[in-house]
């Protein structure tokens, strides 16, 4: 019997383009998009020094519907999921392989307009969750995101 295991991803960033919608020959709906994430630490000379971490994040069903209709450009998310890797070819004709956040869980920290912070899971309508507000104060990250 195979020991069960954990693939479990959760990040907090901003979307670096609006999500891109499509339909599978199916009719599923799948949205793609890129979280940026930025993390603050000190290089060798310990000075400060910024670094982002981009993710690829795929969205599929009524969550994808959820991220195309919401989420835009520089939207601040809380994403829960799973780390999927896939290998395809090129147009050049190049063996590559993409590792992708595979959203099951989303939290949208600017809110929706004129609404507290909402989240989404997989397969759950949309909700506001209780106590959750979306703060005003900005860090120094945010001023930096080229976005």
């Amino acid at each position: 019997m195979a020991s069960r295991g954990l693939n479990k991803v959760q990040i907090i960033g901003n979307l670096g383009r609006d999500p891109e919608m499509r339909h599978t020959p199916s009719g599923k709906p799948v949205a793609n998009f890129t979280v940026a994430v930025g993390r603050v630490g000190r290089d060798q000379a310990g000075e400060r020094s910024e670094e982002t971490e981009w993710f690829r994040v795929v969205a599929w069903e009524k969550l994808a519907e959820t991220c195309g209709q919401y989420l835009k450009k520089g939207s601040k998310v809380y994403l829960e999921g799973r780390l999927q890797s896939r290998t395809y070819t090129d147009k050049d004709g190049v063996e590559r392989t993409s590792v992708e956040v595979i959203a099951s869980e989303l939290l949208m920290l600017d809110g929706r307009p004129g609404g507290e912070a909402a989240e989404e899971s997989a397969g759950e309508p949309l909700a506001t969750r209780p106590g959750t507000r979306p703060t005003a104060a900005a860090t120094a990250e945010d001023d930096d995101l080229p976005f």
